[in-house]
């Protein structure tokens, strides 16, 4: 069962207001962590105050635990929907101790005395802080306040917990720390839970299911690996990652497979997905997005099977492990990365090439 599920959901400020949310449908199963992507004024965060009940849908249902929590200018207080939320900001209480942060859930549901101190000692072990339950907020460091903040979430046995940006106040290295701790915990307590995010490094290393928002909508969702790897559109594709896009003109579409004539490139073969391929046709202009690492660069041609084209490299910079080499051929500059054993300099004339399974026909928007 889905412990929650989002039924064509729309939010609109104002009466004659644009729609933030627009016919929003997606659910989270048991155990899952849901990621929503995409930069300030997609809706993520209107989405997030929707399902804690901070803000009613103008349209569309939401359910948790498969029951009706709210609809069309209704909906539950956030007290009655059983949700642990975590704060971009901690929101720890400085005169409150570690200890009695995470135990002040508890102490609202009139939990005995007994119950509440097992529970409380219970979270603050789960998030590593079991020693530091006597120290205040000012005692201790940022990532541990984030980390008391969550306790707090997870004491009171949520059916969903909802983070909005936890992360983003920490800095580059124990944010980088945090996103596992936080992985495995949530894997470990089997919660359900939704995430906010802007950071896509942060949404691949986090989400089972990953929601791509653009413009109040979903433009793209699922695993994120696969949409990484097979992006439905440009915009997709540039946001989650560096890429290469070429354009050019579908001369040859079928199941799992097109050929596009690229300008003095030539004809090349990629993959297409089912539901991209339903919106083109040969003759139609679209784009074709390959990662830099399934890019291949050599100094002869290589095998007739692979796509493959000549070209001048303008650029070489050294990114530790690897190397990112860009290329001139034709109109289009390519992007390459490669292990930093390989050695090529400017002006040297190079053959890239790639599998055909590496490209992905994309829409062009």
């Amino acid at each position: 069962m889905s412990k929650l599920e989002l039924i064509d959901v729309v939010k609109r400020f104002g009466e004659t207001g644009d729609a933030v949310i627009r016919g929003l449908s997606t659910r989270v199963a048991e155990g899952q962590m849901l990621v929503l992507l995409r930069p300030c004024g997609c809706g993520k965060t209107t989405t997030l105050q929707l399902v804690a009940g901070l803000l009613n849908p103008g349209r569309g249902s939401i359910l948790i635990d498969g029951k009706e929590v709210a609809g069309a200018g209704w909906g539950l207080p956030p007290e009655r929907r059983n949700l642990g939320m975590v704060f971009q900001s901690y929101a720890v209480w400085p005169h409150k101790t570690v200890f009695e942060n995470v135990a002040y859930g508890l102490e609202l549901r009139s939990v005995s005395k007994e119950e509440l101190g097992r529970r409380a000692r219970k979270a603050l072990d789960l998030v590593h802080l079991g020693e530091l339950g006597a120290r205040y907020p000012s005692e201790i460091s940022g990532g541990q306040q984030q980390r008391v903040a969550l306790a707090r979430a997870i004491v009171v046995e949520p059916s969903l917990l909802l983070l909005d940006e936890p992360l983003s106040n920490l800095d580059a290295t124990l944010r980088e720390q945090m996103r596992v701790e936080l992985k495995v915990l949530q894997r470990q307590l089997g919660l359900a839970s939704i995430y906010v995010t802007h950071d896509q490094a942060e949404a691949m290393v986090l989400a089972d299911h990953l929601v791509v928002m653009r413009n109040g909508v979903i433009e793209q969702q699922g695993a994120a690996e696969a949409i990484f790897l097979r992006p439905r559109s440009g915009f997709i594709a540039r946001f989650l990652g560096i890429t290469n896009l070429p354009k050019g003109r579908i001369v040859e579409i079928g199941p799992g497979r097109a050929r596009l004539e690229i300008d003095k490139l030539g004809a090349i073969s990629a993959f297409v997905a089912d539901d991209v391929r339903a919106e083109l046709a040969a003759g139609a202009t679209a784009s074709v997005s390959i990662r830099p690492l399934e890019v291949a660069i050599a100094d002869s041609r290589p095998d007739s099977s692979a796509n493959a084209f000549e070209g001048r490299l303008i650029e070489r910079i050294f990114l530790g492990d690897l190397t990112e080499y860009y290329v001139q051929s034709g109109e289009m500059r390519w992007r390459v990365h490669v292990a930093s054993s390989h050695r090529f300099g400017p002006g040297d004339a190079v053959w890239l090439s790639f599998a055909p399974e590496a490209a992905t026909v994309v829409l062009d928007n």
